[in-house]
């Protein structure tokens, strides 16, 4: 590579820190990382698009200078506020922001120790602090509601809803709910056939219901009949803008932020029990035996649901039909066993062709009035639940399907989830992660989906299983949202799209909208193709953004939850090593923390970076990913969502 030539990139900053530009070249993929250190950031910030100069070598990486920032990623930022020689600063939340933020022409409500968003001017010059107007005062530091909203705040995502939304969609469910026997007429009725919900205990908004019936002796009838929001969501409306803006509904560890006001999300679009609701229906005739489907129906329904089930209901009701114990008929032991029956032979089905299990262990927090959490479990996981994935994955990929063959024969376009295959060098990292757990990945000649299930159902029940699941996601390409289907590598789907979620997901009310035009033989216009394109590319970016905040706000849960575990010893796993430490995870609450190499003081403990391993230099104790270790919880730092832990 020519040194003089600058290039452009994503720079990606270290809480050091550090920055990592990556240089794509036109032959490869992925290419290498430039490292630039902080002398030589230039006032770059992390994620933002700039311009680098190569200026040397440091060891064996390519060292290099920002010389300009073409694009910041974002000027709003959250943080304490604290106070200076000369008035007030902002410190960010972001770590990786490495310096404080002057705050300007600050107002009476600006003081020490609260919380606020503030939006950054124009930065240039490294030699001094950024500057910039605080926005929003979001409340006192340490406070759990202050917490939780600074993570949305942070992340850009809309907590309450503008009067005129909240207006608008009051004014849309009145209407709506008036005409609903007008509105019957025009759709096909399933409220006499047998039909309930599944969902979390928690759950207020009920999306998707399943409905059953026999039709002949060989044949039985299965709906998916998901909430109708497109009916009363239309293009062009306050409350469809709204949605779009926010394209889903995030969920912290003590609450939902809707992507629908709730007299529509939890009212007239949830598809509660025993009340008419509109639905879109996916209904497919079935080989009684064997689950082929014969044929299928999409379009508009009105349904009555006979039934709400938790998950945990649901599985009750199978495992006591099971042990042949009496059940009345308003429990649907029948219609239930029946579906998990047929749900099983798919879930087999899609395994053999190749669809990685990905199941994860989740947490829940049990808080007290104050936000604390008093309680940490893992959430657990039933058949019902994957029953019900299997009737939406059908559902999902049916429809993707139909819309597919609309598309080659009449054009236009459509949203589609994709996930394409994994690139070649994270699959040689993964290969060497694994073999340094002792298991073995082939992939000379690439792989497939089903030699990495393979490898997971090896690995079922070995310690080191959870590592292994956690690093395979990791080394997989992200799903995302497109107009140009490319199928689904960790489905093993040819054709997949979201239909199954219009109350929490803005693709799939869209996705709704494009169905309904293909039903109907309507056209896509070139207008709306581009549309749907940065629809795709809003989403993928608001969903990123929506994990981020979860994972944030478990992350200071389980750290607040271990502040009163202070000098308690644990055993954990080694869950990664570094040049500095070794991570090590706490199997019950699934928190992580760090024990720092330089205060393991009985050797001298060195990276073996190979065998993803730290080795004692004197004594050659060895340290491995995926051992069982001993250790004692020294420190928690809820500001930063660190613990500390020494080894014993």
């Amino acid at each position: 590579m020519n040194l003089q030539e600058n290039k452009t990139g994503i720079i990606k900053i270290t809480s050091k820190p550090t920055g990592f530009v990556e240089l794509i070249s036109e032959t490869e993929a992925e290419g290498e990382n430039v490292i630039i250190f902080e002398e030589d950031l230039n006032c770059a910030l992390n994620r933002d698009e700039v311009e680098i100069e190569i200026t040397g070598k440091s060891y064996d990486k390519k060292k290099g200078r920002v010389i300009k920032i073409i694009k910041r990623n974002k000027t709003d930022f959250v943080g304490t506020i604290k106070k200076s020689a000369t008035g007030f600063l902002l410190i960010p939340d972001d770590f990786k922001f490495y310096r404080n933020i002057e705050i300007k022409n600050p107002s009476s409500e600006v003081k020490e120790e609260m919380k606020a968003l503030l939006k950054m001017d124009a930065w240039t010059d490294p030699k001094i602090n950024p500057s910039g107007t605080i926005v929003e005062i979001i409340g006192k530091k340490g406070l759990h509601e202050t917490e939780m909203r600074s993570i949305l705040v942070d992340k850009g995502i809309i907590y309450d809803f503008p009067p005129e939304v909240e207006k608008e969609a009051t004014e849309i469910a009145k209407k709506e709910e008036a005409r609903m026997g007008e509105e019957a007429k025009l759709r096909k009725d399933i409220r006499g056939v047998t039909t309930f919900t599944i969902d979390p205990v928690d759950a207020k908004d009920f999306d998707d219901a399943l409905s059953f019936e026999e039709v002949d002796k060989n044949t039985y009838r299965i709906g998916v009949h998901i909430a109708d929001v497109s009916h009363f969501v239309r293009p062009g409306t306050l409350l469809d803008k709204e949605a779009r803006k926010r394209e889903f509904s995030v969920y912290l560890v003590d609450r939902t932020i809707p992507m629908l006001p709730e007299i529509l999300s939890n009212g007239l679009c949830s598809l509660n029990p025993n009340v008419d609701r509109l639905a879109f229906s996916a209904i497919f005739d079935l080989e009684k035996e064997s689950g082929k489907v014969k044929s299928r129906w999409f379009g508009k329904s009105i349904i009555n649901s006979d039934k709400r089930f938790s998950y945990e209901e649901a599985q009750e009701v199978i495992d006591l039909r099971i042990k042949n114990q009496e059940l009345s008929d308003k429990n649907f032991g029948y219609e239930l066993s029946e579906l998990d029956r047929i749900a099983k032979i798919y879930r087999k089905e899609n395994k053999e062709n190749g669809a990685i299990e990905f199941e994860t262990e989740e947490v829940k927090f049990e808080l007290d009035e104050t936000g604390k959490p008093i309680r940490v479990f893992k959430k657990a996981r039933v058949d019902t639940m994957k029953m019900i994935e299997e009737w939406m994955l059908l559902a999902n990929r049916e429809v993707a399907k139909f819309i597919f063959d609309h598309l080659e024969k009449r054009g236009g376009a459509s949203i589609f989830r994709i996930h394409d295959s994994p690139n070649m060098d994270k699959l040689q990292e993964l290969a060497i992660f694994v073999r340094a757990l002792g298991h073995e990945l082939k992939i000379e000649d690439g792989i497939t989906a089903r030699e990495i299930n393979e490898l997971l159902m090896e690995l079922s029940g070995h310690p080191s299983e959870g590592l292994v699941r956690t690093a395979a996601v990791k080394s997989m390409a992200k799903a995302v949202y497109s107009t140009k289907n490319i199928g689904h590598f960790g489905l093993a789907f040819e054709y997949y799209t979201h239909f199954t979620s219009p109350i929490r997901r803005y693709p799939d009310l869209v996705i709704h909208r494009t169905l309904e035009k293909h039903l109907n033989n309507g056209k896509i216009g070139q207008d709306e193709m581009a549309e749907l394109q940065k629809i795709c590319d809003d989403a993928t970016e608001k969903e990123i953004a929506g994990t981020q905040a979860e994972r944030e706000s478990i992350r200071y849960k389980q750290v607040e939850y271990m502040m009163g575990k202070i000098g308690q010893e644990f055993e954990g796993i080694i869950s990664g090593v570094t040049e500095w430490g070794i991570y090590i995870e706490e199997p019950n609450t699934k928190a992580e923390g760090m024990a720092k190499l330089k205060e393991m003081l009985d050797d001298t403990y060195v990276l073996d970076e190979k065998n993803y391993a730290v080795i004692g230099i004197r004594t050659k104790k060895k340290y491995s990913l995926g051992d069982k270790i001993k250790v004692r919880l020294a420190s928690a730092d809820l500001d930063r969502k660190n613990l500390d832990f020494k080894v014993i």
